[in-house]
């Protein structure tokens, strides 16, 4: 199994940064070579300059080899040390500026391998060339104080710091995980009060409204007067259609989705706008459907949330405008759907027990539902005193339900 290569650099600026620290301290040792003494032999020094300009361009490399470079550095420390020791100006210029026997670029190099080598390692290394740079064996205070300084103190310090990075990252990492889990408490929470609430409704709102539908299928059997049978049939339908729509309502309370349809929506099916107006209409709101282009083109949430709309602006008309006529607005193209509901002014004053029946929320709710489906929602006074409600909705929202999409809505 092959392994990923570690990157050449990890950003640009820290490639810039070690381009610079490489060539500032390979132009610091032309330097030291220049003003140094080289009467003990033109090759020694001038291979000692060879040696410390390729560790100092060595560490281009250091995060893509960390292992390589690191020993091609002690290596060439022991290389110096025996230099000194047995050979004074081979490889290390014999002048008092120079007092280490570790290459220059050494605190650069230990500094950035604790970010990419394991802590033991940097220590082991760390430890090898503080040892070679002090000289322990042989103590001066022109030499120890600043080998150590060389080594051991720029790993040390830099160990510190990666690691108060990673408890950094890890105290993050518990902070977002201690996040999730509360969010997830809280969503258990909210499903278990959706449950009960479902529980709740369906206990009390469906036995009334099944009582309902009994009284008024009773009167309409028993009565002999037509207008009497037919608003019977009437409120018996309206009762069961509510039944059916609150179970809807329940399942979703339940779940938290919505009652998922594989079917595209027909004029005869109860989700389909056309019916909306012809209640309107059978309630004396002169009420006008205009519908451009397909149907089938939008996907069953978009088509269910045009549905909610017309609906809830219809429910406004009657409510806050009676008197008032009313155009309902389909186009469907390409890239989705245009609602719009428009009336014209109240032709006389609103029922107050009728306008103060709602929660004053269905706009605001409208609001939240068209752009939970990504649309764009409007709604405001219109010229001449009426009032405007429209939305911009996509062909396609990309829910649990796309699987049941027409096909060619599911592809735009």
């Amino acid at each position: 199994m092959t392994t990923a290569r570690r990157p050449l650099w990890p950003s640009r600026s820290d490639a810039c940064w070690l381009f610079f620290a490489a060539f500032a301290f390979a132009g610091m040792n032309v330097l030291f070579f220049a003003i140094g003494d080289r009467t003990t032999g033109a090759l020694g020094p001038a291979a000692g300059l060879v040696l410390q300009v390729v560790c100092d361009l060595s560490l281009v490399l250091l995060f893509r080899f960390p292992v390589q470079v690191c020993a091609f550095v002690t290596a060439v420390a022991f290389a110096m040390l025996a230099s000194d020791v047995f050979a004074p100006g081979l490889l290390v210029p014999v002048h008092p500026l120079a007092l280490l026997t570790v290459p220059t670029i050494t605190p650069v190099i230990l500094s950035q391998a604790a970010r990419v080598l394991d802590r033991r390692t940097v220590l082991w290394v760390a430890g090898i060339l503080a040892v070679v740079a002090s000289r322990p064996w042989a103590p001066d205070w022109a030499v120890t104080p600043f080998g150590l300084l060389s080594t051991a103190l720029p790993a040390l310090v830099s160990l510190y710091f990666e690691a108060r990075r990673q408890l950094l990252q890890s105290l993050r990492d518990r902070a977002e995980r201690a996040e999730r889990e509360q969010h997830l408490l809280a969503e258990q929470a909210r499903a278990e009060e959706r449950r009960r609430l479902a529980g709740e409704m369906h206990d009390v709102v469906t036995h009334r409204l099944s009582l309902m539908v009994l009284h008024a299928g009773a009167l309409g059997v028993v009565s002999a007067e037509p207008s009497v049978r037919t608003a019977a049939e009437d409120i018996r339908r309206e009762g069961a259609q509510a039944l059916d729509e609150l179970r809807d309502l329940v399942g979703v309370l339940r779940n938290g989705t919505e009652v998922v349809g594989a079917r595209t929506l027909s004029p005869a099916e109860p989700g389909d706008p056309a019916r909306l107006v012809e209640e309107s209409r059978s309630v004396g709101v002169t009420t006008e459907l205009v519908v451009d282009g397909d149907p089938a083109r939008v996907s069953p949430t978009v088509a269910r949330t045009a549905f909610r709309l017309v609906q809830e602006a219809l429910t406004n008309v009657r409510k806050h405008a009676p008197g008032a006529s009313a155009t309902v607005s389909l186009r469907y193209h390409d890239d989705g759907l245009d609602v719009s509901v428009g009336n014209t002014a109240a032709a006389r004053p609103p029922d107050p027990a009728l306008a103060g029946s709602g929660s004053g929320a269905g706009l605001a709710g409208l609001r939240q539902r068209v752009e939970l489906v990504g649309g764009r929602f409007d709604a405001g006074p219109a010229p001449g005193g009426g009032f405007r409600v429209g939305a911009i909705l996509p062909a396609y929202v990309p829910t649990a339900e796309g699987t049941h999409c027409d096909p060619g809505a599911r592809g735009r």
